[in-house]
């Protein structure tokens, strides 16, 4: 890792550090994600609603020691939904390694996919049932996996 120069008199300093942008472009591009509201989570609840199934978004869910934000929350048949990114959790058919800034998101991207882990399993541990959609899931098939685990 590269060492990071001490901070100013008076500078507010960040846990890590964050690499440069690699350009104006780039760092548009990167504050344009989003937590919620993404494409393909708008998609599917704008379908799920429409054949009448009615849920929560983003409902934090505290379980012991874990906190659960999915982005669909049955909360009556206890189901909870996450729509996720290829690229943020590391999709095995389109998810891809960084090239650049390596040394920041291979670390990044690992602790994704582990915290999608434990939230998994301390939410099956809790009694709910969980639906982990990938983006690129057509949506007939995403919506098929979100009646199966409600019904």
């Amino acid at each position: 890792m590269p060492e990071v120069p001490s901070p100013a008199e008076g500078e507010v300093t960040r846990a890590k550090p964050y690499p440069a942008a690699a350009s104006e472009g780039r760092s548009r591009n990167m504050r344009a994600n989003r937590r919620t509201d993404t494409k393909p989570e708008v998609t599917l609840r704008k379908e799920l609603h429409r054949l009448g199934y009615r849920y929560r978004k983003d409902l934090p869910i505290v379980l012991e020691g874990v906190r659960v934000r999915p982005d669909i929350v049955f909360t009556k048949r206890k189901v909870a939904v996450f729509v996720d990114g290829c690229f943020w959790h590391v999709c095995p058919e389109h998810g891809r390694h960084p090239t650049s800034n390596e040394w920041y998101w291979t670390p990044k991207l690992r602790r994704n996919m582990s915290r999608d882990q434990l939230v998994t399993e301390a939410l099956i541990d809790a009694g709910w049932r969980v639906v982990r959609i990938w983006e690129h899931v057509p949506l007939r098939d995403a919506v098929s996996a979100v009646e199966a685990a409600i019904s």
